[in-house]
């Protein structure tokens, strides 16, 4: 139960998930709309290639579950080195199914999870009050980093997303209504 009534006026608990799944769909549309000819690409500089940073989104968000709601199930860890971009969807679907799940738990106040675990060395969160909405704000900030990250790349690669795209990003509320989400 939240601290402040008004936090579950807020952000009720499928309004959460609904979040979330928008920001997923998010991803899989800059990855669908990702050139193949440089998911493998090694940037200019010490930076990850595109298909390492889709390969750590979907592995943090295993850790995320493995550490928070092991009950949920355990996630394979993709390898970076040789993941197509298709596989990094069908790993990202799951993997987001899976999340939507953690947060519907952590914010019905239903007992089943009690912490977030962002990290093995890192404090837990508590879930109960504002923690579940600090839970879902963190997930969305990493997904959101990473994804500008990739757009970024893909236009210092010579292959930027079309305008089309990158503005569909932007479009949360027709994200969110969108069977995709």
């Amino acid at each position: 139960m939240p601290d402040h009534p008004i936090l579950e006026l807020l952000l009720p608990t499928p309004a959460a998930a609904q979040i979330w799944a928008a920001s997923d769909r998010m991803t899989q549309l800059v990855i669908e709309h990702c050139s193949a000819s440089i998911w493998q690409a090694k940037p200019p500089g010490n930076i990850r290639p595109i298909a390492a940073i889709v390969t750590h989104m979907h592995n943090v968000r295993a850790k995320w579950i493995r550490l928070s709601a092991p009950h949920l199930g355990v996630l394979v860890q993709l390898n970076r080195a040789r993941i197509t971009p298709q596989q990094a969807q069908a790993a990202l679907a799951e993997s987001a199914a899976l999340c939507a799940r953690m947060l519907t738990e952590a914010l019905n106040g239903d007992g089943k999870m009690q912490n977030f675990r962002r990290d093995a060395l890192a404090k837990p969160w508590p879930v109960e009050g504002a923690g579940g909405l600090q839970m879902l704000s963190y997930m969305l900030t990493h997904e959101a980093h990473h994804r500008g990250q990739i757009c970024m790349l893909a236009h210092q690669l010579g292959c930027p997303l079309p305008g089309k795209v990158t503005a569909k990003i932007w479009n949360w509320d027709g994200i969110a209504r969108s069977k995709g989400a």
